[in-house]
């Protein structure tokens, strides 16, 4: 735990083996850690960065290009990458053979591979531990998506800030709304931008279409252009990246969004192993809402601990 607060990179992966541990005495040292760490770790840390965007974007070759940019910047990088899981094995079914290659060798750089274990959305239950570990140690957390489903939902409420990666030509305005991608993401990148009018106009029917997406926090987003394949405007994106991190701490948005994204962890977490019963014998979500915002200063794990308690027992009681 020292280590990690000390920004220790080599106890990251000890910490992360930890969390993916299923053993129960290994689960209750995890949990102790965790517990300490999102109460010690000061506020606000790294910036927490998802990436999003349907397969065949350009994702991972993007965030290549990002990782390298913040390396000659000096930044040093985490990355939870959620791939599919595996029919046979449960594990990820890619894993880190198609991820970042700036990574590779880098010690600045360490990339997690993560099986998305059939989760709704592709995030595993453990992301975000691994999140709030790398988020100890390193200068900026990402955490890139399977790209599928309601994986945008689940990540934005992991991390402070959504990039969807957009394909050129993958579908008009329309088809952006229909899937509801133009609510979610904090900043919007055409990748590929080297094919042109193509590109262009994918853009453009972005910009137009975030006039009808309604937006969380109120506030304009952009539509970029890049190419990870030319490096053309990553300096862009990074640029944006920071700007929006600046602003949301500025103006208290990041603090409630985190606030916002912790309740959101133990609500669904909870439901996820009790299910709706379980949520209705204390008294609904409402209810258990209430008892996570009194409860400010525990941790989100100590909080999931503690309520599971309260309903287990409700359970056990209604039993007899």
């Amino acid at each position: 735990m020292r280590r990690l607060l000390g920004r220790d990179r080599s106890a990251v992966p000890e910490a992360l083996n930890l969390t993916d541990d299923r053993r129960s005495e290994q689960r209750a040292r995890a949990l102790a850690m965790l517990d300490e760490l999102e109460r010690e770790a000061a506020f606000p840390g790294p910036p927490r960065v998802g990436v999003t965007g349907a397969p065949g974007a350009g994702k991972s070759t993007l965030l290549d290009a990002i990782v390298r940019q913040l390396r000659q910047r000096g930044e040093t990088v985490g990355i939870a990458a959620i791939d599919p899981s595996s029919q046979v094995s449960g594990g990820a079914l890619l894993g880190d053979r198609v991820r970042v290659r700036s990574g590779s060798g880098d010690p600045g750089v360490f990339i997690r591979s993560m099986a998305a274990r059939d989760q709704l959305g592709g995030l595993a239950d453990s992301t975000r531990a691994v999140v709030d570990v790398m988020a100890a140690v390193f200068d900026r957390v990402f955490v890139e998506t399977v790209g599928v489903g309601q994986s945008e939902a689940d990540v934005a409420d992991l991390v402070d800030d959504l990039l969807f990666v957009a394909q050129p030509g993958a579908g008009d305005t329309l088809q952006f709304m229909k899937a509801g991608v133009l609510e979610l993401p904090d900043l919007f990148v055409v990748n590929k931008s080297d094919l042109g009018a193509v590109a262009q106009r994918t853009a453009s029917e972005l910009s137009a279409g975030l006039g009808f997406g309604q937006h969380g926090d109120g506030e304009p987003r952009e539509v970029l252009l890049a190419s990870a394949r030319d490096g053309q405007g990553i300096t862009s994106v990074v640029d944006s990246l920071d700007a929006l991190h600046s602003r949301q701490l500025t103006s208290g948005a990041l603090g409630e969004r985190r606030r916002r994204n912790r309740e959101t962890f133990v609500l669904a977490t909870l439901e996820r192993r009790y299910g709706s019963f379980g949520i209705e014998s204390v008294g609904g979500a409402d209810a258990l809402r209430q008892r996570i915002q009194r409860r400010e200063a525990a941790s989100a794990y100590g909080l999931v601990d503690e309520l599971g308690q309260v309903i287990e027992a409700e359970l056990a009681a209604a039993q007899k």
